[in-house]
């Protein structure tokens, strides 16, 4: 088991007045404990030197009363416990006293405390970290907590984190808790289909799960799924909560024909009088919509109101109307909304190439129309400013961008001269592009992806044609390994990974502008035929989210679209989504997850006004008058 170790920078000494160079007379420093020190004062208690207390446990059955005796420096544990300070220093504890005897705590765990109070290093491991956090919580040392807490923050999974929710909540825990809280939330489809502690939670655990408004989720088929899920446990004590469990979803987000034929007419919501109200009152909202397809969703109503969406797709910049624009657009999975962003970047850019580190978007090369960029401006999403970033070795107009290791790579493009088959990677740590080898074909317009650690670059423009060429990069080999090639050239192409194959979609083949796919399988090394788009596009947008494969943008043949499609694996459908608010080409998009301030981002739908406070208002000023 992997042991987890911490080193805490505490105080050496209460603020001590130092004088040096460079410093004002009288001038506050604070200590840091010193690793030496550490060392020094872990020798003298192994030694028994200097030793002035005597701490003693009851032993175990496996252990001896010798086993259970621990000699120590008072004031090492008084600077490491507030516990121990007060036992040490309280007017009743006699100075010549030598022997404490604790209870409640094994030697074992005894013994990790101390080696803390002398080394600030903390062994904590999956096996002892039941008992160790409860045991520096009673003896508050505050450090070994954090360093429980931060091993338990790093060992969350879908099996667990309800468990060390609770177990955070105990101990008083908060930051422990809410990032417990976070994970079961934002992985909630995982938890409830795997967790047997989401099983054992008590109705109101579930209600406060499922009616939140952080629950990430991409429909609420899946809430209503889970809720069954959670009956199905203990159905004759649970199906009388029935009514309670569905005023978590959102009813009025689902398709009519789901909540007829799997809510309205499933037996635990048919077999309940409590219910019935509810399925009234959505049956009217859901038939009311069907009614007047032009008619919009209440967002404002509570059956309605959409999640706060995990991820934020962001759009960035392309080319409309005959410009290059600057525009910057998100768009909110939740209501299905488009958004305009108030912080777009000063100047317009097209054709170039978009990634997200963090929560921080790169904009990597591209073109305003005159000039052919080598520049990298850096959006940071969370204080909404802008940057810039160390320029490229190249310009790199119609540039393949893509993310490894938190680097990020600019291949081939054009530089207003030649197509390039040059590549450069960026580090945003030191803020530095370094080159790399080169690919084995020039390439502008082309796309790139990254799956399992490895870069996939397909199709382009050569200067001559249209290519149907891909090839991979291995970043540990530093090497360009040639791919089977597509079925069909593509120049302006989208391509992404997905569920472990590489999608190549759309683009130009030199005669029309594509509405067909292909797919790539890295075991079978074949490409093979996936559904049409109902777009035919080029130079537009691909993205992940919500499991599903969006095409955004573009241009058909004829003119910019705004058309946004997305591909579902599952049904092996393509679906129409809505349309973004400007028509464009040559845009890029990437995903940010977890953005804290969130609701910057997403749509809020408009506050209708009280009809009856406005007619009152007018009334009383009508009185005055």
């Amino acid at each position: 088991m992997e042991v987890a170790t911490a080193m805490d920078t505490v105080d050496s000494s209460p603020l001590q007045q130092l004088e040096g160079p460079g410093m004002m007379e009288g001038t506050p420093v604070r200590m840091e404990f010193s690793t030496h020190a550490c060392s020094v004062l872990s020798d003298l208690r192994q030694s028994g030197l200097l030793c002035d207390a005597v701490i003693k446990v009851r032993p175990g059955s496996t252990e001896t009363v010798d086993n259970c005796v621990f000699p120590i420096h008072r004031n090492i544990l008084s600077a490491c416990s507030p516990y121990f300070h007060a036992m040490f220093t309280n007017a009743g504890f006699e100075t010549n006293q030598r022997e404490v005897t604790l209870t409640g705590v094994s030697p074992q765990i005894m013994v990790l405390i101390i080696d803390f109070a002398y080394t600030r290093a903390s062994k904590v491991t999956a096996e002892n970290v039941e008992q160790l956090l409860p045991a520096a919580d009673q003896f508050h040392v505050i450090g070994l907590i954090k360093s429980c807490c931060d091993f338990l923050s790093r060992e969350l999974s879908a099996d667990n984190c309800i468990g060390i929710h609770r177990f955070a909540q105990t101990f008083f825990c908060h930051g422990l808790e809410k990032v417990a809280q976070r994970f079961l939330l934002q992985n909630f489809q995982t938890v409830y289909n795997v967790s047997n502690e989401y099983l054992q939670l008590d109705v109101e655990e579930v209600c406060d799960v499922l009616e939140s408004d952080q629950l990430n989720v991409r429909n609420e088929e899946l809430v209503f799924d889970a809720v069954c899920r959670w009956v199905d446990f203990d159905p004759e004590r649970r199906r009388g909560h029935m009514a309670r469990l569905l005023k978590t979803i959102r009813l009025g987000l689902l398709t009519t024909q789901f909540f007829v034929e799997k809510v309205k007419s499933h037996p635990y919501v048919r077999e309940s009088d409590t219910a019935k109200p509810i399925v009234i009152e959505t049956l009217k909202f859901l038939y009311d919509l069907d009614m007047d397809d032009k008619k919009e969703v209440d967002m404002n109503n509570p059956i309605a109101r959409p999640r706060v969406p995990y991820e934020i797709l962001f759009v960035m910049g392309g080319w409309s109307g005959g410009s290059p624009t600057n525009m910057m657009e998100t768009y909110d999975t939740r209501a299905d909304r488009w958004v305009v962003c108030d912080n777009p970047d000063s100047g317009p850019r097209a054709y170039h190439g978009t990634v997200a580190v963090g929560h921080k978007i790169y904009i990597v090369g591209g073109f305003d129309g005159v000039e052919y960029f080598n520049n990298c401006r850096v959006f940071d999403p969370i204080v909404r400013l802008w940057s810039e970033a160390a320029p490229m070795h190249a310009k790199r107009c119609y540039v393949s961008v893509s993310l490894v290791n938190d680097s990020i790579y600019a291949m081939g493009g054009f530089d207003g001269h030649v197509r390039q088959n040059s590549v450069e990677r960026y580090s945003p740590n030191t803020n530095q592009w370094s080159l790399v080898q080169p690919m084995n074909h020039q390439r502008s317009d082309a796309s790139a992806t990254t799956l399992e650690g490895k870069i996939y670059i397909c199709g382009g423009f050569n200067g001559q044609e249209c290519l149907s060429s891909a090839e991979m990069y291995d970043p540990d080999t530093r090497q360009w390994t040639l791919l089977n090639p597509m079925r069909n050239r593509r120049s302006g192409i989208g391509v992404i990974a997905y569920h472990g194959c590489i999608y190549a979609l759309g683009g130009f083949n030199g005669i029309t502008r594509m509405n067909t796919g292909e797919r790539y399988c890295p075991q079978t090394r074949q490409w093979t035929p996936i559904p049409e788009m109902y777009s035919p596009r080029s130079n537009f947008a691909t993205e992940i989210i919500d499991d599903m494969l969006f095409a955004i943008g573009g241009f058909n043949g004829v003119t910019t679209i705004f058309n946004v499609e997305c591909y579902d694996i599952n049904a092996d459908e393509w679906y129409d989504a809505t349309d973004m608010s400007l028509y464009r080409s040559a845009l890029s998009a990437c995903v940010v997850r977890g953005l804290p301030n969130v609701h910057d981002y997403i749509y809020k739908p408009p506050v209708k006004e009280d009809r009856l406070a406005t007619t009152n208002t007018a009334e009383a000023v009508a009185i005055e008058d």
